[in-house]
Protein backbone atom coordinates (compact mmCIF):
# COMPACT_ATOMS: atom_id res chain seq x y z
CA UNK A 1 0.00 0.00 0.00
CA UNK A 2 1.37 3.20 -1.02
CA UNK A 3 2.81 5.29 2.06
CA UNK A 4 2.03 9.02 2.17
CA UNK A 5 5.66 10.02 3.58
CA UNK A 6 7.16 8.65 0.67
CA UNK A 7 4.98 10.99 -1.63
CA UNK A 8 7.96 13.72 -0.46
CA UNK A 9 10.96 12.21 -2.17
CA UNK A 10 9.07 12.40 -5.57
CA UNK A 11 7.85 16.02 -5.69
CA UNK A 12 8.68 18.61 -8.16
CA UNK A 13 11.28 22.03 -7.80
CA UNK A 14 7.51 23.88 -7.35
CA UNK A 15 6.69 22.07 -4.75
CA UNK A 16 9.78 21.98 -3.36
CA UNK A 17 9.55 26.19 -3.30
CA UNK A 18 5.85 26.07 -2.12
CA UNK A 19 6.29 24.30 1.28
CA UNK A 20 8.10 27.10 2.78
CA UNK A 21 4.93 29.07 2.05
CA UNK A 22 2.98 29.29 5.40
CA UNK A 23 0.09 26.53 5.09
CA UNK A 24 1.44 25.53 1.85
CA UNK A 25 2.81 22.61 3.13
CA UNK A 26 0.27 21.20 5.21
CA UNK A 27 -1.99 21.52 2.13
CA UNK A 28 0.76 19.61 -0.52
CA UNK A 29 1.25 16.58 2.69
CA UNK A 30 -2.06 15.86 2.49
CA UNK A 31 -2.75 16.22 -0.80
CA UNK A 32 -0.11 13.06 -0.95
CA UNK A 33 -2.27 11.67 1.56
CA UNK A 34 -4.93 12.14 -0.74
CA UNK A 35 -3.35 10.64 -3.43
CA UNK A 36 -2.24 7.38 -1.74
CA UNK A 37 -5.64 6.81 -0.37
CA UNK A 38 -6.30 6.74 -4.31
CA UNK A 39 -3.71 4.49 -5.23
CA UNK A 40 -4.51 1.84 -2.15
CA UNK A 41 -8.08 1.67 -3.17
CA UNK A 42 -7.34 0.91 -6.70
CA UNK A 43 -4.42 -1.65 -5.25
CA UNK A 44 -7.34 -3.25 -3.32
CA UNK A 45 -10.26 -3.24 -6.22
CA UNK A 46 -7.13 -4.49 -8.39
CA UNK A 47 -6.58 -7.53 -5.95
CA UNK A 48 -10.28 -8.23 -5.65
CA UNK A 49 -10.91 -7.98 -9.45
CA UNK A 50 -7.87 -10.24 -10.07
CA UNK A 51 -8.88 -13.03 -7.69
CA UNK A 52 -12.65 -13.08 -9.38
CA UNK A 53 -10.31 -15.47 -12.36
CA UNK A 54 -9.99 -17.73 -9.66
CA UNK A 55 -13.72 -17.65 -8.31
CA UNK A 56 -14.65 -18.48 -12.19
CA UNK A 57 -12.67 -21.51 -12.32
CA UNK A 58 -13.59 -23.05 -8.70
CA UNK A 59 -17.50 -22.35 -10.82
CA UNK A 60 -16.25 -24.34 -13.77
CA UNK A 61 -15.00 -27.22 -11.55
CA UNK A 62 -18.32 -27.43 -9.75
CA UNK A 63 -20.07 -27.14 -12.82
CA UNK A 64 -17.60 -30.52 -14.42
CA UNK A 65 -17.97 -31.89 -11.05
CA UNK A 66 -21.89 -31.81 -11.24
CA UNK A 67 -22.02 -29.66 -7.78
CA UNK A 68 -24.87 -27.68 -9.51
CA UNK A 69 -26.56 -27.17 -6.13
CA UNK A 70 -24.35 -25.03 -4.98
CA UNK A 71 -23.82 -23.20 -7.54
CA UNK A 72 -26.22 -20.48 -6.57
CA UNK A 73 -23.92 -19.55 -3.57
CA UNK A 74 -20.93 -19.06 -5.38
CA UNK A 75 -22.56 -17.07 -7.66
CA UNK A 76 -23.61 -14.72 -5.06
CA UNK A 77 -20.32 -14.87 -3.97
CA UNK A 78 -19.22 -13.39 -7.19
CA UNK A 79 -21.91 -10.54 -7.09
CA UNK A 80 -20.95 -9.85 -3.48
CA UNK A 81 -17.26 -9.09 -4.85
CA UNK A 82 -18.51 -6.86 -7.62
CA UNK A 83 -20.45 -4.94 -5.36
CA UNK A 84 -17.43 -4.77 -3.02
CA UNK A 85 -15.29 -3.48 -5.35
CA UNK A 86 -17.37 -1.10 -6.61
CA UNK A 87 -17.96 0.29 -3.61
CA UNK A 88 -13.99 0.53 -2.77
CA UNK A 89 -13.53 2.36 -5.83
CA UNK A 90 -16.17 4.97 -5.44
CA UNK A 91 -15.54 5.65 -1.89
CA UNK A 92 -14.71 9.09 -0.98
CA UNK A 93 -10.86 10.42 -1.01
CA UNK A 94 -9.42 10.63 2.43
CA UNK A 95 -9.11 14.22 2.01
CA UNK A 96 -10.99 17.26 0.81
CA UNK A 97 -8.92 19.77 -1.66
CA UNK A 98 -7.68 22.70 -1.05
CA UNK A 99 -10.53 24.82 -1.66
CA UNK A 100 -13.25 22.59 -1.40
CA UNK A 101 -16.24 23.46 1.48
CA UNK A 102 -16.31 20.30 3.28
CA UNK A 103 -12.57 20.11 5.46
CA UNK A 104 -11.18 16.90 6.86
CA UNK A 105 -8.25 17.22 10.00
CA UNK A 106 -5.02 15.58 10.08
CA UNK A 107 -6.24 13.38 13.16
CA UNK A 108 -9.21 12.19 10.91
CA UNK A 109 -6.80 11.09 8.83
CA UNK A 110 -4.67 9.33 10.68
CA UNK A 111 -7.69 7.57 11.65
CA UNK A 112 -8.63 6.89 7.98
CA UNK A 113 -5.02 5.95 7.02
CA UNK A 114 -5.07 3.27 9.98
CA UNK A 115 -8.71 2.33 8.44
CA UNK A 116 -7.26 1.39 5.24
CA UNK A 117 -4.48 -0.52 6.28
CA UNK A 118 -7.12 -2.78 8.74
CA UNK A 119 -8.94 -3.09 5.63
CA UNK A 120 -5.78 -3.40 3.27
CA UNK A 121 -4.79 -6.84 5.42
CA UNK A 122 -8.29 -7.87 4.88
CA UNK A 123 -8.76 -7.27 1.18
CA UNK A 124 -5.15 -8.90 0.46
CA UNK A 125 -6.34 -11.61 2.87
CA UNK A 126 -9.50 -12.16 1.22
CA UNK A 127 -7.85 -12.13 -2.62
CA UNK A 128 -5.61 -14.98 -1.08
CA UNK A 129 -8.56 -17.03 0.06
CA UNK A 130 -10.75 -16.66 -3.38
CA UNK A 131 -7.01 -17.51 -5.60
CA UNK A 132 -6.27 -20.56 -3.54
CA UNK A 133 -9.82 -21.65 -4.22
CA UNK A 134 -8.49 -22.65 -7.84
CA UNK A 135 -5.41 -24.50 -6.46
CA UNK A 136 -7.50 -26.67 -3.73
CA UNK A 137 -10.48 -27.88 -5.95
CA UNK A 138 -13.30 -29.04 -4.75
CA UNK A 139 -11.76 -30.64 -1.74
CA UNK A 140 -13.69 -28.55 1.09
CA UNK A 141 -17.50 -28.32 0.81
CA UNK A 142 -18.24 -25.09 -1.11
CA UNK A 143 -20.95 -24.72 1.58
CA UNK A 144 -18.18 -24.16 3.52
CA UNK A 145 -15.73 -21.96 1.02
CA UNK A 146 -18.59 -19.44 0.25
CA UNK A 147 -19.73 -19.02 3.89
CA UNK A 148 -16.16 -18.05 4.87
CA UNK A 149 -15.95 -15.83 1.64
CA UNK A 150 -19.65 -14.04 2.33
CA UNK A 151 -18.27 -13.61 5.91
CA UNK A 152 -14.99 -11.74 4.69
CA UNK A 153 -16.57 -9.87 2.06
CA UNK A 154 -18.96 -8.75 4.96
CA UNK A 155 -15.81 -8.04 7.15
CA UNK A 156 -14.40 -5.59 4.11
CA UNK A 157 -17.57 -3.98 3.94
CA UNK A 158 -18.01 -3.05 7.74
CA UNK A 159 -14.66 -1.35 7.56
CA UNK A 160 -15.54 0.85 4.62
CA UNK A 161 -18.96 1.73 6.47
CA UNK A 162 -16.89 2.81 9.20
CA UNK A 163 -14.27 4.65 6.98
CA UNK A 164 -17.19 6.16 5.05
CA UNK A 165 -18.78 7.14 8.89
CA UNK A 166 -15.62 8.57 9.69
CA UNK A 167 -14.75 11.19 7.09
CA UNK A 168 -19.24 12.09 7.12
CA UNK A 169 -18.53 12.78 11.04
CA UNK A 170 -20.34 10.08 12.48
CA UNK A 171 -17.53 7.41 13.45
CA UNK A 172 -15.97 10.05 15.81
Amino acid sequence: MPDPQKHADKRNWIESIGRFIPGFRGYLEKGYRRESDHLAREWMAECLQRSKTSLDSYMRQMVNAAQLDALPEVQRVHTRLDTLISKIRSQVRGYSGFFDFVRIDVQKLDQVYALDMEMTESVDSLGKAIEALGEKGLDDSPAAVTADLIRRIDDAETQLERRSDLLKGVGE
